[in-house]
C-alpha cells in the first residue's frame, strides 16, 4: 500500500512537471514568434510592401503634380518665364542690377517661353502618335502663359525691327527745343544708324534727321488758337496728371520740362515743351521733345508720348 501510494504521488508530480515544462516552452515560443497584436500592420500594407511598384504608381496617380510630369514642366516653365521677366524688370527699377542685365534676363525668359511651346507641341504630337489624349489643366495654363508672353515679346521685337534705333524725338527737326533745367545725355547722337539710300557721308545730326523723318513724319509742330498762358497752365496740369516729375515751368519763356518714369524698369525720359505765340498773339505754336536717358532704341515710346500729350493738350490739332 505504501509503495502504490508513493507511485501515484510520483506520477502526479511528473504530470505537473511536464505541464509546467510545456507552459514554459509555449511561453518561450510565443515570445520569439508571436508579435504584439497592436503592431501587426494592415494586410494591405503587407501586400503593398511585396508590390512596391504598384503602390508607387498609385501614389503618382493620386498626386496632382506627379500625375502629369510633362504638364507640370510646361506649367512651371510658362509661368516661370513671365516671373523671370518681371523680376528682371523690377530688379532693374529697384537698382539691384543695371538695365543691361535686366534686359538680358528678359531675353532669356523669352527663350524659356519658346522652349515651353516646343515641349508642348512635341508632347501633343507624341500623344497623338501613341493615341493618347492628354489636355490637362497644367498643360493648358503653362502653354497659354508661354504663348501669350511670346506673342507680346514678338510684337516688341517687330516694333524694334521696323523703327530706327533712335531715342530722341521732336516736333521740330530744324530747331529742336533745348533743355535748360534738365541735361541731355552726352552720347545722345552716338551710334545713330544709317537711314535712306544716301546716308553715307552724313553727319550724326543729319543721319538722325533722316531716320526721324522716315519713321515719324507725323510728329510735327502744332498750332492751337489759345494764348500761351492758357496753354502753359493746361500743360502743367497734364504733366501732373501723368505723374511726371516737373523740373521747370516758366510761362515767361513758354517752357515746361519734366521727367517721365516707366513702371517696371523705371526708365527715365526727359521732356521739354516749348510754347511760342503766333504772329498775331492770339494763338500758340507748340513744339515738344522727348529723349530717353539710356538705350539706343526707344521702340517708339517717345513718339507715342508726344502724340498723346499734344492730343490731350489741344483736343484738335493743326499741323504747322
Amino acid at each position: 500500500m505504501g509503495l502504490g501510494k508513493m507511485n501515484d504521488q510520483n506520477n502526479q508530480s511528473g504530470e505537473n512537471v511536464n505541464a509546467n515544462n510545456m507552459d514554459d516552452v509555449n511561453n518561450v515560443q510565443g515570445a520569439d514568434t508571436a508579435p504584439p497584436t497592436d503592431n501587426i500592420p494592415p494586410i494591405d500594407n503587407v501586400q503593398g510592401s511585396d508590390n512596391a511598384p504598384v503602390q508607387i504608381k498609385k501614389r503618382i496617380r493620386d498626386n496632382f503634380w506627379l500625375r502629369d510630369f510633362r504638364g507640370t514642366l510646361i506649367f512651371f516653365g510658362g509661368v516661370g518665364a513671365i516671373l523671370w521677366a518681371l523680376v528682371s524688370a523690377i530688379g532693374t527699377g529697384w537698382g539691384f542690377w543695371d538695365y543691361k542685365k535686366g534686359l538680358t534676363g528678359v531675353q532669356w525668359s523669352f527663350f524659356l517661353a519658346l522652349a515651353v511651346i516646343v515641349i508642348f507641341l512635341f508632347g501633343f504630337w507624341y500623344d497623338r502618335k501613341k493615341e493618347k489624349k492628354k489636355f490637362g489643366l497644367l498643360r493648358i495654363l503653362g502653354a497659354g502663359s508661354a504663348l501669350g508672353y511670346v506673342g507680346w515679346m514678338l510684337s516688341i521685337i517687330y516694333t524694334g525691327a521696323t523703327l530706327p534705333a533712335i531715342h530722341d524725338i521732336t516736333t521740330d527737326l530744324a530747331d529742336p527745343p533745348s533743355f535748360s533745367a534738365l541735361q541731355i545725355r552726352a552720347d545722345n547722337l552716338d551710334k545713330v544708324p544709317e537711314c535712306g539710300e544716301n546716308a553715307n557721308g552724313l553727319s550724326p545730326v543729319q543721319r538722325w534727321s533722316v531716320c526721324h523723318q522716315e519713321a515719324y513724319p507725323d510728329i510735327r509742330s502744332v498750332r492751337i488758337e489759345k494764348p500761351v498762358a492758357e496753354i502753359m497752365a493746361k500743360a502743367e496740369r497734364l504733366v501732373e496728371d501723368r505723374g511726371w516729375e516737373l523740373a521747370i515751368s516758366d510761362p515767361a519763356t513758354g517752357r515746361v520740362e519734366a521727367t517721365a518714369t516707366s513702371t517696371l524698369f523705371r526708365f527715365k525720359d526727359d521732356i521739354v515743351l516749348r510754347v511760342r505765340p503766333t504772329e498775331d498773339g492770339t494763338g500758340s505754336i507748340i513744339d515738344m521733345r522727348s529723349v530717353s536717358r539710356v538705350g539706343q532704341s526707344d521702340l517708339g515710346v517717345n513718339a507715342k508720348r508726344i502724340r498723346a500729350f499734344l492730343a490731350d493738350l489741344s483736343g484738335t490739332t493743326t499741323t504747322n
